[in-house]
């Protein structure tokens, strides 16, 4: 067992005097949360404010309970997310902030601010570099979450579309990068004009750092590829969705970026990390609604290895029986039900990639609760 990383978990079974909220922070405790030095320390806590219409996301009553523990400990804590590449009310930080505030992640519920990690409109980063990186050989973090002294993740574990599921490293590694750095993630190619939706605001011209998008007298926007160096400005600016992505890396090629990401965040600072395995539902909170559960919730687990922990959930949710009312009800237990939901998805690439970097380990001890 002393190779093996050890995850915490516990069931959602609960009685008098032991309710839910009470079971996560002794699980936290009996994980080793406290032997951090939090005093005095900037503490980026990570978490999916979700999309304004889904109901999946975590319950900010959680998130609540590891604020108050932290502060105990002389934390100076804070919430915090990066904008999304994507149109919606996470694009940029006023909207992003009014979506945290109306799902209840604001300091009247939760004892702590809110701080959007890569600023106004997505492009306060910091890039960090990270020596033999494969894909990525600096990626751009978001300022706020470049600059913590200690960094905890508290992820809703759940199916997606182009990783195959969601948990610590993806919450970690994409949630944390900037619209630079998550175009990074998802394209090996530069940005495209998409003609019918710009209407030549020259938002994108006035911004290029590089002089490489020109807007025309037909007042539409073209990229001159020669000076385009693909840093995803125009895309994180364009509020007309005509600077947009060319193309999309496969599941296997995300999934290694984002474990890149990861390391570059976790890997000078001291981290712990939260899955809360409920909810889970087939596709990311980042929709603006949700498909039904296809588990039962199982309960919580906690690591210092975001690998295991992850490893540690997909192993929970595919022994466990699926829901009858879900897409993948015909699965029975010890099924890959993230394939089934997503066939061309390769979601154990990612815990390869990871473990093959140094980030964690798959193998691991599960200790109950």
């Amino acid at each position: 067992m002393e190779n093996k990383s050890k995850v915490y978990y516990t069931n959602l079974n609960t009685r008098p005097g032991l309710n839910l909220l009470k079971k996560l922070k002794r699980m936290v405790v009996a994980a080793g949360i406290e032997n951090i030095d939090f005093k005095n320390q900037y503490t980026a806590i990570k978490v999916h404010f979700g999309e304004p219409g889904n109901m999946a996301y975590i319950r900010p009553n959680y998130v609540a309970t590891i604020v108050d523990l932290l502060n105990s400990l002389g934390a100076k804590c804070y919430l915090t997310d990066s904008n999304t590449l994507y149109k919606g009310l996470r694009d940029n930080a006023v909207d992003h902030l009014d979506s945290a505030v109306k799902n209840g992640f604001n300091p009247l519920q939760i004892n702590c601010n809110v701080i959007i990690a890569d600023g106004v409109k997505g492009t306060d980063y910091t890039a960090i570099p990270l020596e033999g990186a494969q894909y990525c050989p600096a990626p751009k973090i978001g300022r706020a979450i470049a600059d913590s002294d200690i960094f905890i993740s508290i992820s809703h574990f759940k199916g997606h579309e182009q990783a195959g599921f969601g948990g610590a490293l993806k919450n970690i590694g994409m949630g944390s990068a900037s619209i630079a750095g998550k175009l990074e993630l998802h394209s090996s190619s530069q940005p495209k004009v998409d003609a019918e939706n710009c209407i030549g605001c020259k938002i994108c011209e006035k911004n290029c750092n590089h002089g490489a998008i020109k807007v025309g007298e037909d007042k539409k926007a073209v990229i001159d590829y020669d000076k385009c160096v693909g840093c995803g400005q125009c895309v994180a600016l364009c509020q007309y969705s005509a600077a947009v992505l060319a193309t999309y890396n496969t599941s296997e090629e995300l999934n290694y970026k984002i474990d890149e990401y990861c390391k570059a965040i976790l890997k000078d600072r001291p981290n712990f990390h939260i899955s809360l395995i409920m909810n889970v539902s087939p596709e990311c909170d980042c929709w603006s609604h949700n498909a039904p559960a296809i588990v039962p919730d199982l309960g919580m687990m906690c690591s210092f290895d975001p690998v295991a922990l992850d490893q540690a959930c997909a192993d929970l949710v595919n022994q466990s029986p699926a829901l009858n009312m879900c897409s993948c009800h015909e699965h029975h237990q010890g099924e890959d039900k993230f394939k089934f939901c997503h066939p061309d998805t390769d979601w154990e690439a990612g815990l390869r990639y990871a473990e093959e970097i140094g980030i964690g380990s798959r193998e691991y001890e599960l200790v109950e609760i």
